[in-house]
């Protein structure tokens, strides 16, 4: 079973990285991209099939570890094998 946590930071929080990555892009010609965010995306596969139990450990660790959900906000998803 596996299941993706994607992170990213909550809105109006500075993202200095994806400020740089949007003027890069800008410098390069391609004008018409309104806005960059960058996020990163855990992946996690569990030796169970039990979706809730996976569904709720994924929940414990993006809300103790994964995320600092002061800044971030996360989704959980669990995927097809």
């Amino acid at each position: 079973m596996i299941i993706e946590i994607n992170v990213s930071l909550k809105r109006g929080v500075l993202d200095p990285q994806a400020r740089a990555i949007h003027q890069g892009l800008k410098s390069l010609g391609f004008l018409d991209v309104a806005k960059v965010c960058l996020s990163k995306k855990i992946i996690l596969e569990f030796e169970h099939n039990d979706n809730q139990k996976a569904l709720l450990e994924a929940e414990k660790m993006a809300k103790e570890l994964l995320a600092n959900t002061i800044i971030e906000d996360y989704q959980i998803e669990l995927k097809k094998d």
